[in-house]
């Protein structure tokens, strides 16, 4: 099967969300309680009008911490749209929820993930996505992709099927080695994804040649 690193843009931003799509760029988007709040809409509104122009995963977060309450959240995320994603805590409930999830055939996000064996319980639970969160181990001085290294060769080794998604990405070097290491997928800040696209020798080469450009008075078409 083919490989390809896919990008999912973290934001409940719909004029980011809608920019980036028309580009191309994007292949699913994630959300979570404080995107949501900075959005400012209702939760259910909004995440309706990203699944609507993004054909890929939408992530949609739970908020409850038990079972019964997560299993009660999810049929209401879940008739959103057919492209939500439950976004679920790496707790014993959240495993739990997500095993029940998947049997049903559920797209699952497992959140949270610090660690190796976290991934390994969440892809042993059938979770479609386990999100390592590399910024916030940076943080506290460990290294985030130390632990995108050690999942990948975990699920190489079982030949797991849950995807590696790269989250708290904070920087454009973030996005370059998880994508050496190999994780399946990157989930970026609309801002830190346009930078990628950024070099100051891009930016001086350009202005050398439109300015050689000019001098011959020229013009195209």
């Amino acid at each position: 099967m083919e490989k390809k690193m896919k990008f999912f843009v973290d934001t409940a931003n719909i004029d980011e969300i809608r920019e980036l799509n028309d580009l191309g760029l994007i292949d699913g988007v994630t959300t979570n309680p404080s995107l949501i709040l900075k959005s400012g809409r209702n939760i259910s509104e909004v995440t309706k009008d990203i699944c609507s122009l993004v054909k890929g995963p939408v992530s949609a977060e739970v908020t409850a911490m038990d079972y019964d309450n997560m299993m009660r959240e999810t049929n209401h995320l879940a008739k959103i749209a057919e492209n939500i994603c439950i976004k679920l805590p790496l707790t014993f409930d959240g495993l739990r929820a997500c095993k029940v999830l998947t049997e049903k055939g559920h797209k699952t996000n497992m959140t949270l993930c610090f660690t190796a064996n976290q991934a390994l319980l969440a892809a042993k639970a059938g979770a479609t996505f386990v999100s390592p969160f590399i910024g916030r181990l940076d943080d506290i001085d460990l290294n985030g992709m130390e632990l995108i290294a050690e999942i990948r060769t975990i699920f190489d080794n079982y030949d797991f099927r849950t995807e590696i998604l790269a989250a708290s990405i904070r920087t454009v070097n973030h996005v370059k080695e998880a994508a050496l290491i190999g994780a399946d997928v990157v989930t970026v800040p609309a801002a830190t994804l346009k930078q990628l696209v950024k070099h100051p020798l891009t930016d001086k080469g350009l202005e050398i040649f439109l300015a050689d450009w000019a001098k011959t008075g020229q013009k195209i078409g």
